[in-house]
């Protein structure tokens, strides 16, 4: 029969794994929530540009193909496990960025919902906290194909 100190040993060692599973699940979710959207943008490029424009986001024909880039390359450096503390300020600054200038609900725009406008802002912002979270625990132990 285990001792108390074992159990309680056992527990402690269940707990790190669910810990860590949690938090590559976690991180391995937000990398895709920024690596599809960042394709989709290349597959649709003409419609997203027209869209920026719609939002009057300035120097529209310069920040998407920025947005595709840091998107794909932070979607892909939080499945990796990449600098994460990085990736995740940068990826909570675009995401902030595009609130702003996409998600402004509090504007009209011609045949866009300002309820799916209102529901994609406040999305954001429980982003924008995922990602302030994650930037915090680069040093919990997680899965990861790279230790940066």
């Amino acid at each position: 029969m285990p001792s108390a100190s074992q159990k309680h040993e056992t527990l402690k060692k269940g707990s790190k794994m669910i810990e860590r599973i949690a938090l590559t699940l976690g991180r391995c979710l937000l990398g895709l929530y920024f690596l599809v959207p960042g394709l989709s943008k290349i597959t649709g490029y003409s419609a997203t540009l027209t869209y920026m424009q719609l939002h009057n986001v300035p120097f529209s024909d310069l920040l998407l193909p920025v947005t595709i880039v840091l998107q794909v390359g932070g979607g892909l450096a939080l499945l990796s496990g990449y600098r994460l503390r990085d990736t995740a300020l940068m990826l909570a600054g675009l995401t902030i960025a595009i609130n702003i200038g996409m998600h402004d609900f509090w504007n009209t725009y011609p045949e866009v919902s300002n309820d799916r406008e209102t529901q994609n802002f406040v999305k954001n912002l429980a982003i924008f906290a995922g990602l302030l979270a994650l930037s915090s625990v680069n040093s919990l132990p997680q899965f990861r194909i790279s230790r940066s």
